[in-house]
């Protein structure tokens, strides 16, 4: 699992991960949901849910159950004993947008005239406030502040008026801009959709009778399933009795538009996941080798930050020759819970998640790759704690450009006045760091990580898919 992510950490926070599952068979799902969120907690760790209901049941009864908190923490086997149900929905979330409550925790559960809808989202929308003021003004209540709940009620209202779930899921879309995977759990169906451009990962897998659709192929290997495809940027999936269906009547798919999240390959998703057709890990393994051939230096042994770090790091070694080792040992019992030192306090947070391996490091010239720097105050506190244990130089390499501008597609990347690199040269950010040396991933190279698949640069370049919302649609985090 990547490390701790959110108001503890200086790494860019993702919104959340969706899972969604039907057994054909009528077997009970809960315990495959929770298993699917256990892998795809790296996504979102400030709440998670499941919904669930049954296929040949009433159409308005979904049993759901959520909190905030990591997934064991929300789940125990008696709670998943008591989710019955052939069909349904998972959750894992970061907010990103909306506050961090119980509230807002996901799956929505939502009953209309045509039964009840449960949703799952990943994402953010650029027009949310508009549609939720329209939503507003016409009547409708809302219970939360997340644009997940928009996206709810323009499904159901369209629902009133179609043949089917997805028609209604299609009618939606085509007023929805921004950045959106969702999974929906209605009476009889399970439906996928994936935005136009693709921002967020989305793929279907198979696990005997049942399929399923998930945020990262990683939880198809956790339950034992196996990989079917990806969900296309602007495609519907529903899954029904009697199998896949995607019609493409209602395809959105647009090849010129397409913009994946760069920062999939290079952070958010584990490394063990393939998003469209591209493996993570090999996908750092070559940022790392880039790094070495762009920005090389002298050293005696290559490191990674733990864990999303090593994989550039040993790209970097394989690429320059340089040995690959272990700088760092990392506090595996270091969750979201902990409790961060007050400012009265000499402990430092860092260093109550890991360590410097002095053994290791005293005497020698360490190239430290990072995959990110946001505000910079953990990778100083980083290379001050390789300086602590005896490195003799500390050459800093990161594995993605310098973050200049924010993102308002489901990424917490903060204003410009909080990015270290923005008004700054590397030299100066070099300099605040405290390294002998700082280089970045050349801009041009993000095109290579993705294998030429189109992606969204827009947090690197400032060159955004969809124009920025007028209002700030981005929730502020302490950090």
């Amino acid at each position: 699992m990547s490390e701790e992510r959110g108001p503890m950490s200086d790494k860019p926070g993702e919104e959340c991960g969706v899972f969604g599952i039907y057994d054909l068979d009528g077997n009970s799902v809960a315990s495959e949901i929770y298993y699917g969120l256990f892998a795809l907690q790296h996504r979102g760790q400030e709440s998670c849910g499941i919904a669930v209901s049954d296929t040949n049941g009433p159409k308005g009864k979904v049993n759901v159950y959520k909190g905030m908190g990591l997934c064991h923490e929300v789940f125990t086997p008696e709670i998943l004993a008591g989710l019955h149900g052939d069909i349904g929905v998972g959750h894992v979330r970061y907010s990103t947008a909306g506050s961090s409550t119980w509230e807002n925790a996901q799956p929505l559960v939502l009953n209309y005239v045509k039964g009840a809808l449960a949703l799952a989202h990943n994402g953010n929308l650029v027009n949310a406030p508009q549609l939720r003021r329209d939503l507003e003004y016409s009547g409708a209540i809302f219970q939360t502040t997340i644009d997940s709940e928009v996206i709810a009620y323009h499904i159901a209202r369209e629902r009133v008026h179609t043949p089917d779930v997805e028609s209604a899921v299609a009618g939606a879309m085509k007023k929805l801009k921004g950045a959106y995977s969702l999974v929906i759990a209605s009476p009889r169906k399970l439906i996928g959709a994936r935005d136009p451009f693709g921002f967020r990962p989305l793929c279907i897998g198979r696990k005997d009778n049942a399929y399923i659709l998930v945020s990262e192929s990683c939880a198809l290997d956790t339950i034992g399933a196996e990989f079917v495809r990806d969900v296309e940027p602007g495609e519907i999936v529903a899954i029904t009795r009697k199998g896949i269906r995607s019609d493409k009547s209602m395809c959105f798919a647009d090849s010129g538009r397409q913009a994946r999240c760069v920062f999939e390959y290079i952070y958010f998703s584990r490394p063990d996941s393939v998003f469209d057709g591209v493996s993570v890990y090999r996908s750092r393994i070559y940022a790392g080798r880039c790094l070495a051939k762009d920005s090389p230096v002298e050293a005696d042994m290559v490191v990674g930050v733990p864990e999303s770090g090593n994989a550039a790091a040993l790209g970097y070694s394989m690429e320059s020759g340089i040995p690959y080792g272990t700088a760092f040992v990392k506090n595996s019992y270091v969750g979201r819970t902990f409790i961060k030192p007050g400012q009265s306090s000499r402990v430092s947070a860092v260093r109550v998640k890991q360590n410097a391996l002095r053994e290791a490091v005293a005497g020698k010239r360490i190239i430290m790759i990072d995959d990110s720097i946001v505000r910079g105050t953990t990778s100083h506190q980083t290379v001050r704690m390789l300086r602590e244990a005896g490195a003799k130089e500390v050459h800093l390499r990161v594995s993605a450009p310098p973050f200049l501008h924010p993102c308002y597609f489901g990424t917490d990347i903060p204003s410009e006045e909080q990015l270290i690199a923005h008004g700054k040269t590397v030299e100066e950010v070099c300099t605040l760091l405290g390294a002998d040396s700082l280089a970045y991933l050349r801009i041009e190279r993000l095109a290579e990580l993705a294998e030429g698949r189109p992606i969204c640069t827009a947090c690197f370049s400032g060159q955004y898919p969809v124009a920025p919302p007028e209002e700030d649609i981005r929730g502020e985090r302490e950090e």
